[in-house]
């Protein structure tokens, strides 16, 4: 197995670009798993600890943009307030270890359907940024990243350079359904954002899909009927949790029935819900 360890981001787009079986390692917290469980054995590792860049987060144009190395540590401590569903998501990340060492950018590379980070990233707008030594930048929005189990939009040479998220305008929840309380694996998860400038509800489902996904036809039901001034309709916050929960199409496995998943979703899709309408209630009477 080759190491290679640039210092620069020119560096380690050369190196992705000269060797795309190289596989990125940061944290190293979901590669390393895999490699000690010898399930997967890279002809290469390209280590980006030395790309500084890779680990800042700054305010651009408006929006939170968000280097893919910065650790869940750190999301909690700085951007809890433009970010609460991606900070309150990066505090169910396993240990205090693994929250220092863990980041959005190797969520986003590992692309697996149970990675805590997809379901706020999806409900608040996000886009990816990548890059590659011969075709430049592209934007991916997150809904688009996402192509099957542990599959990305990423092409053999590109690198994951930041996430671009806009501040959050209304409440966010993540929610999660776990064997345990912490240090685990999601059964399930969820993430709502309320977007009252716009009118409309941003959703993001985990470890309920192939891929990480958006409850599409709940979110257009929100965006026809709700009244932004007046408390929620209870009839239209169950049909609302109905539709999550179809949107799901989960898996039997080790850590839950496909059937109880599907109901967590729409008990987490209700419950998420009806916090953020009280949120956003509560401020607007303040």
């Amino acid at each position: 197995m080759d190491f290679l360890r640039p210092t620069t981001w020119e560096e380690a787009l050369a190196a992705k670009a000269d060797r795309p079986d190289a596989v990125p390692i940061q944290g190293g917290t979901d590669v390393m798993v895999e490699i000690n469980m010898d399930v997967r054995r890279p002809a290469a590792l390209l280590d980006l600890n030395q790309v500084t860049e890779l680990r800042e987060w700054a305010m651009v144009g408006g929006t939170c943009r968000v280097g893919a190395a910065v650790p869940y540590a750190r999301i909690i401590d700085e951007l809890g307030g433009p970010l609460p569903g991606l900070a309150q998501a990066a505090r169910t990340v396993g240990s205090p270890q693994i929250r220092n060492r863990g980041s959005v950018g190797g969520n986003l590379g590992a692309a697996s359907p149970a990675g805590d980070s997809h379901p706020p990233l999806l409900a608040a707008g996000a886009v990816v940024e990548v890059d590659s030594r011969e075709r430049g930048v592209r934007m991916i929005p997150a809904d688009e990243f996402y192509l099957g189990v542990k599959r990305s939009a990423l092409e053999p040479d590109e690198l994951i350079r930041a996430v671009h998220v806009r501040p959050a305008t209304g409440p966010q929840y993540f929610s999660k359904v776990g064997t345990r309380n912490a240090m685990v694996i999601a059964v399930c998860s969820f993430a709502i954002a309320l977007h009252p400038d716009e009118r409309r509800v941003g959703t993001g489902i985990g470890s309920a899909a192939p891929t990480p996904r958006r409850a599409l036809e709940a979110e257009e039901l929100l965006a026809r009927e709700l009244d932004w001034t007046a408390p929620l309709d209870p009839a239209l916050t169950r049909r609302f949790g109905e539709l999550c929960a179809a949107a799901a199409a989960p898996i039997d496995d080790v850590r839950g029935k496909a059937a109880y998943r599907v109901h967590a979703i729409g008990v987490m899709a209700r419950r998420t819900l009806a916090w953020a309408w009280n949120d956003h209630l509560g401020k607007r009477a303040a």
